[in-house]
């Protein structure tokens, strides 16, 4: 069952609870609003810089009872240093043919999606997504959003093999990078830092002032490798505000006592 709240120009709605993938023994709740046709990209603006998330035409952010872990992070492109195995990573991956296409599902885009799902997040929520489901997540959506595809080179001036993807929404103000997927054998590659720090670079060149990262979840190794980027800027009730040292090391201690061995990447939060 789901309550909702009326509101002047759209209704939001409170799902009733469920196990937390992210925090074992937690339930979580979320408030969710389905997008407008009309106006649905500047309001999806909106709602993401104040922590929400999208999924298809719907805006959603965890609303938990008994929990506020879930904090919404991005990266400030025009002050982020890339570190030395940063710069490693964008040379290590220098090879790669980036290509921004129009969000439309591919079969090429699915079967790289089940390979990775399938290693990284076998018993995840979305392990049995099909195809009308990959294709809904890509083209259901009113806001203004493309695919972007890395290929490796190729030897016959083909496309070249693909190796990673990710969907990606233009706000007015950032990237908001809503998931990505990739090789799973490539693993020297770091393909899912390569994806986050090739969008640093991108928003910079459009002059876009942020990359939007979704949620980063203190205590759970699903969500700790966003924390590894720095400048990093979270959510808290009075603003967005540089992440310090102290949250970083509180986050640690959080991480060591949840005892959580869970393997996870960029997901859907």
């Amino acid at each position: 069952m789901t309550q909702h709240f009326p509101t002047r120009q759209m209704r939001f709605f409170l799902t009733a609870p469920s196990p937390c993938p992210y925090l074992p023994g937690r339930e979580e709740r979320k408030v969710f609003a389905h997008l407008p046709p009309a106006d649905g990209a500047q309001i999806n603006d909106s709602l993401t810089q104040s922590g929400f998330r999208r999924s298809q035409n719907i805006a959603y952010r965890p609303a938990c009872e008994t929990c506020a872990s879930c904090i919404s992070a991005r990266l400030p492109v025009a002050d982020y240093v890339f570190s030395r195995s940063e710069r490693k990573t964008l040379s290590r991956n220098g090879d790669l043919r980036r290509h921004l296409v129009e969000a439309e599902a591919t079969l090429e885009q699915f079967d790289l999606l089940r390979r990775y799902l399938l290693t990284r997040h076998a018993d995840g929520g979305m392990a049995e997504m099909t195809w009308p489901d990959y294709v809904a997540m890509v083209e259901d959506t009113a806001v203004r959003t493309h695919v972007i595809e890395y290929r490796a080179p190729s030897q016959d001036r083909g496309p070249g093999d693909l190796v990673a993807c990710v969907l990606v929404d233009v706000m007015s103000d950032g990237l908001s990078l809503v998931y990505s997927f990739y090789d799973p054998a490539l693993t020297r590659r770091s393909l899912g830092s390569f994806i986050i720090l090739d969008h640093v670079v991108q928003a910079g060149i459009n002059a876009l002032a942020y990359v939007y990262l979704g949620y980063w979840v203190p205590g759970s190794e699903k969500m700790t490798y966003k924390a590894r980027f720095s400048p990093l800027e979270i959510l808290r009730p009075s603003g967005w505000s540089l992440m310090s040292t102290r949250d970083r090391e509180e986050a640690a201690r959080a991480l060591a006592a949840s005892g959580d061995k869970a393997v996870g990447k960029l997901g859907r939060k």
